[in-house]
């Protein structure tokens, strides 16, 4: 069986992204060290939901470094996805990573500006807050592992196609399980306004990431 190397280009760029991934959660720790005992725990225990989000307004520094982590660590995974799948000996890996990085974080300002918007609109501050809350901390966590995956596709050499099939089906069931648990905590309003909940999911949920992927496999 002949032997393909998947990675031509070196691995600089990413090392130093990663030493910014590692440098933010340090700060993170040190500026906010209870807040973020509580979110690492947040799977094992609920008390970060239960106190954090009645206080997520005085949590809006730690809320954008975990923010920032997870868009830095999202971008990682996806340009090695990229260059797994799509473009294996790319030479200008700094230009794609800062093309993912520009295109993620907008796509993730844009929709929380527009949940925001909309929540004003219909006069639904508070669930929409509470709601946003839920599901950014989820996800900001959710991407603390995918950032211990990241570190092993990026120095592993030529990871088999398996561990990527693997990491996104976990990935997957993980957010389903973070949603699942959104829902029940906000089942009373989910159930009064389903139509719009489903309408929100298709529209603000799954189409702007089927917008990214596109963009991205054309550049």
């Amino acid at each position: 069986m002949e032997i393909i190397e998947r990675y031509s280009t070196p691995n600089d760029l990413m090392t130093l992204v990663i030493l910014l991934v590692l440098l933010l959660l340090v700060i993170a720790k040190q500026l906010y060290p209870y807040r973020f005992e509580d979110f690492i725990a947040l799977f094992s225990s609920g008390k970060y939901m239960v106190i954090k989000s009645r206080e997520h307004k005085t949590l809006f520094g730690f809320n954008v470094l975990m923010l920032i982590v997870h868009m830095l660590i999202a971008s990682i995974f996806i340009f090695v996805l990229y260059r797994a799948f799509i473009d294996p000996e790319i030479q200008e890996t700094g230009v794609l990573f800062l093309r993912i990085f520009t295109a993620y974080s907008f796509l993730i300002l844009l929709k929380v500006t527009v949940e925001k918007i909309i929540g004003n609109i219909f006069d639904l501050d508070e669930p929409i807050e509470n709601y946003l809350f839920q599901k950014h901390s989820y996800r900001n966590f959710i991407s603390l592992g995918l950032f211990i995956v990241c570190i092993f596709l990026v120095y592993s050499g030529t990871p088999s196609d398996w561990v990527f099939y693997l990491t996104s089906a976990l990935l997957a069931a993980a957010l389903v399980f973070s949603y699942v648990n959104i829902i029940s905590k906000n089942q009373g309003f989910i159930t009064s306004n389903l139509f719009y909940f489903i309408l929100y999911l298709c529209a603000l949920e799954i189409a702007p990431y089927i917008i990214l992927y596109k963009l991205i496999i054309r550049t």
